[in-house]
Parts: structure tokens; sequence; C-alpha cells
């Protein structure tokens, strides 16, 4: 069983009785398999992994899904066991933030790009809760999926200009058989819904098929796919840089990101594809 450590005491006990490398694998819990590639890519990285577990309210907006997100944490930490895991650092609200923050992380332009756009101050609080956690942990290595691509670029983008000591790793999104990219979410999906949702991972895998027609020729193809499904109101969808998320030019050649956001019902998915154009 992992060390379990839900004050800043007892995690400075722990990580002081931790004396190889460390990776860190930030989680707002609701583990499932796509967390445990991550663990897994974390401990071919480091002797010892931790698992922070914190719904962090500071990147949940009004009418967002804070109070209704899944909360796991047996479950959770019984995944953690069988994966080996070495230190969980479960933290409450009031712990993180005795009080309001009054400095915090601010996101720059990327911020204000798709995710950020639909979710005003949500990168904002993603970064300053996850720096917290790079200083309350001090790992050498943290890993993060893919699948959350803007959050992956902007932490990358948070470490490089505040120097901040940790190598960022990234793991592949994980799938369901049919495409369904894995989500702490999905399991809000009733039957029909979740029929419907498979259109997100159509669009993105139709338009990385039709790659070498350009970025007009993706978007149109995976627009197509998305239009014809039922019950998803999309977002967003959007060809982007994987390094800055801004829109490629129709001239674009090279990795790109195909990024979508849509609501299926009243659960609210985001997905993404890497696509070499050209």
């Amino acid at each position: 069983m992992p060390t379990v450590a839900t004050t800043i005491a007892e995690l400075h006990e722990a990580r002081a009785r931790i004396s190889g490398s460390l990776a860190l694998v930030p989680t707002m819990g609701a583990l499932h398999d796509g967390h445990l590639s991550l663990v897994r890519r974390a401990a071919a990285e480091a002797e010892t992994v931790a698992v922070s577990i914190f719904v962090n309210p500071l990147q949940f907006g009004p009418g967002e899904d804070l109070e209704r997100y899944p909360r796991t944490f047996e479950a959770d930490l019984k995944a953690c066991d069988e994966a080996g895991v070495g230190l969980v650092f479960a933290p409450t609200p009031e712990l993180m933030y005795p009080e309001p923050p009054t400095v915090t992380v601010a996101s720059g332009p990327m911020g204000d790009l798709l995710e950020g756009a639909h979710r005003p101050g949500h990168f904002g609080g993603m970064l300053t809760v996850v720096l917290k956690l790079f200083n309350l942990v001090r790992p050498d290595v943290a890993v993060f999926g893919r699948k959350d691509g803007q959050q992956l670029a902007m932490i990358r983008r948070m470490v490089a200009d505040l120097n901040v000591p940790v190598r960022i790793l990234a793991g592949e999104t994980v799938r369901e058989p049919d495409g369904l990219a894995l989500s702490s979410r999905n399991r809000y999906l009733g039957p029909a819904e979740r029929e419907s949702a498979l259109a997100l991972s159509r669009a993105l895998f139709t338009g990385r098929d039709t790659a070498a027609a350009g970025p007009a020729a993706i978007l149109a193809a995976a627009q197509k796919e998305l239009a014809a499904a039922d019950d998803v109101q999309v977002d967003y969808l959007a060809l982007v840089d994987p390094d800055t998320f801004a829109a490629v030019p129709e001239s674009h050649r090279g990795p790109a990101v195909l990024a979508v956001a849509a609501r299926v019902g009243t659960t609210r998915l985001i997905d993404n594809v890497v696509i070499d154009i050209g």
C-alpha cells in the first residue's frame, strides 16, 4: 500500500524518505486506465512514483461540475497500490488554499484560446495548482496525458518560462476499443449518449485520414462527422500548432493537433489527435 499524505507535514516526512528519483502524476482522482498508463510511464522514468489526488476548485468556473465531479478515493487508492505507486498526496481544498489566493499563475495568451475561451480562468487555476504541487512534492519528472493537449502545452510553457526544475513527459491517450477516449466524465453518459460521443473520435480519425489534403480538408472532413451526430453540441473544432495552440494556416506542413470539445447531453468531453500534415 502506498504511503498516503493528507497534510503538508505528512508529505514532507514521506518525501524525506525518498532518496532516489521521483515522478509525479497529478490527477483529480476517479482513476481509470488512462491515469494508470501515466503511472506506468512514470515508473519507467523514476524509482518512485507519486500520485496526487485533488479536485482543484480553482480550475472550475461557475456552473461547471465541481460538486458533481466523481470522487472515488478508496478505489483510487486500491488502483495506486496495484500499480506500485509509492506515495499518494490527497490534500483537502482547505489545505491547498487556506485563504483565497491573491497571487496566481497567469495563463497568458494561450490561456485565452479554445478551452480557455470556453472556460475563462480555467488554465490560470490549473497552472496555479500544478506549480503548487511541484513545489510541495518536488518531483524530478511529471507525467501528463496528451488527451488534455492544451493543458500539456501550457504546463510545458510554464516550466520553461519560470525555470521550474521538473521534466515534463507526455502519456498517450488511452481509448476504448470503439475509439472513445477514456475520461472520468464518461460515467455520466447514458447508453445513447455514449453512442453519440463516438462522433468525437470518429471526427478526429476522419480528419487524420485526410491529412494529405491540407488543413481546410482536414477540418471539413471532421466537421462533416460531427454534423451527422445526434445530441452533440460542439464548442470548438480546431487544427492548431502543438506548441502554441494557435490555428495553423492553410500552408502549414508538419505536426498539428486536431482538437474538439463538445457537450453530449449534459456532459462536456474533449479529445484530440496529432496529425502530420503533408
